[in-house]
């Protein structure tokens, strides 16, 4: 019997589709994640209108995959997960978290995180994930800690918040 990844009796992970858009217009413009995602302009509706269109939704093509993180029992939309920066020959990506603000904290990330790198390590094969968090981010540092991810170093200044330098935690999971 086969396994079904991306899926289970609470949420579900699918491809970006084209009604989308709003709601990722909405998430890559909240300034409040620009400091985390390195987005430093707003994106408009024709840039992400363009980016859905030309996803393969195929992370060895694309070097990246989104997915959108959906509540089983009424298909609202969570948030987004993705791998970014993929590297085939070494096997690794970033992966990154959005849940969006009137849903955090219900468990919707940890489990979107479980799913995610399930079918990294099991459907795909990739030998490990990484991801960058700040060191104020204590939810997010609780996340990563709780799903398996180990702190593999500290990056002194890496980031600039609210005009002040923030040391940065690198976790890693390794399949």
């Amino acid at each position: 019997m086969n396994k079904q990844f991306l899926a289970n009796e609470i949420l579900y992970l699918r491809a970006l589709e084209p009604e989308d858009l709003t709601a990722l217009y909405e998430i890559e413009n909240d300034p409040s994640l620009w400091d985390v995602s390195n987005i430093t302009v707003p994106y408009s509706k024709f840039v992400l209108r363009q980016y859905i269109e030309a996803s393969q939704s195929d992370m060895f093509a694309d070097r990246q995959l989104r997915l959108m993180i959906i509540r089983s029992t009424d298909n609202q939309l969570l948030g987004t997960i993705d791998i970014t920066d993929f590297h085939p020959l070494h096997g690794r990506g970033q992966v990154g978290i959005v849940i969006k603000k009137e849903f955090r904290q219900q468990g919707y990330a940890f489990q979107a995180l479980d799913l995610v790198c399930d079918y990294a390590f099991k459907f795909l094969r990739i030998k490990q994930l990484y991801a960058y968090v700040t060191a104020n981010n204590e939810p997010s540092i609780q996340l990563f800690k709780s799903s398996k991810f180990e702190t593999a170093g500290l990056l002194k200044k890496w980031v600039v918040i609210n005009g002040e330098f923030q040391d940065t935690y690198i976790f890693q999971r390794i399949n």
